[in-house]
């Protein structure tokens, strides 16, 4: 029975790894059709910080709901 208990924590952990990763994705990809310009661009070539700041808190926040809904 333990190991039952086990797997199924298991499976379940990687479900939800891979709803989370797909939902992240899907933010990004959200922000980056939203945004006037190139996100990639402003980061790595114009060196736009509070840029890259502000996308970190958007999977920050993110994360955090996720891991909300996934305790619930």
């Amino acid at each position: 029975m333990f190991e039952q208990i086990i797997l199924a924590e298991f499976i379940s952990m990687i479900f939800y790894s891979v709803v989370g990763m797909l939902l992240m994705y899907v933010a990004y990809k959200v922000i980056e059709i939203v945004s006037p310009f190139p996100i990639v661009k402003e980061i790595e070539e114009d060196q736009n910080t509070s840029l890259a700041i502000l996308i970190g808190s958007v999977f920050v926040a993110m994360s955090i709901i996720i891991a909300a809904v996934i305790l619930s």
